[in-house]
């Protein structure tokens, strides 16, 4: 029995030559190719693959969108992400949508057809690329939750006045410091949490739970 695969790729030479990859193999059977997110959920009703390689970027629907609705509608569908996408931002908002695998495009032949078959037989997937991607976000988020541990109580303190939109100069007067001082403790509360302006502050700091 061969695995029933779709492609949804508005690039038309993508399509065209996974198709041609795919044609020759005998355990893949190709039963439908997509150029945008409508025509994808049209055929889908009609002819459900067993595994969906799926772009991020397809003109009408966003990637973590698309396979949210897929995900909800057709829990049976293997989703494989086929993109050129490599930041972490584009890989993390697909796998908390629930996808089977992610792979680039210059992936070699023998490596999609791999991927295929794992994500297949309900195995995790990711090329060697977007693995390390993880593994090293995995590692900065462990070394800002470590380093946000260590803030001070002033640091703390300086953090939620930060959080208000409040000045240097207010914050040193409300707290009767130097504003030197104040850019001293907002330099090093910066550097822990590993951000560069006060609005990301702010949303790391939520994010690690520092704000309750």
């Amino acid at each position: 029995m061969s695995i029933r695969i779709a492609i949804a790729d508005d690039h038309h030479l993508i399509m065209e030559g996974v198709q041609n990859m795919l044609r020759y193999s005998a355990e893949m059977e190709v039963v439908g190719g997509y150029a945008d997110a409508e025509s994808l959920l049209k055929g889908l009703e009609k002819t459900c693959p067993d595994v969906l390689l799926l772009d991020i970027g397809l003109p009408d629907r966003q990637g973590d969108e698309l396979a949210e609705i897929i995900k909800m509608n057709y829990p049976e569908i293997k989703i494989l992400v086929l993109t050129n996408q490599d930041n972490y931002f584009y890989i993390n908002s697909m796998l908390q949508q629930g996808v089977d695998g992610y792979v680039l495009k210059n992936i070699q032949k023998w490596e999609l057809l791999s991927a295929i078959k794992s994500v297949y037989t309900g195995k995790k997937y990711f090329d060697t690329i977007i693995f390390d991607r993880i593994e090293e976000e995995e590692r900065e988020r462990r070394r800002i939750e470590h380093n946000a541990s260590k803030l001070s109580r002033r640091e703390n303190e300086i953090l939620r006045l930060l959080a208000q939109d409040l000045s240097i100069g207010d914050i040193a007067r409300q707290l009767y410091l130097s504003k030197r001082t104040i850019e001293h403790h907002k330099e090093s509360i910066f550097a822990k949490l590993g951000v560069k302006s006060t609005l990301a502050l702010v949303m790391k700091a939520k994010e690690l739970g520092l704000m309750a």
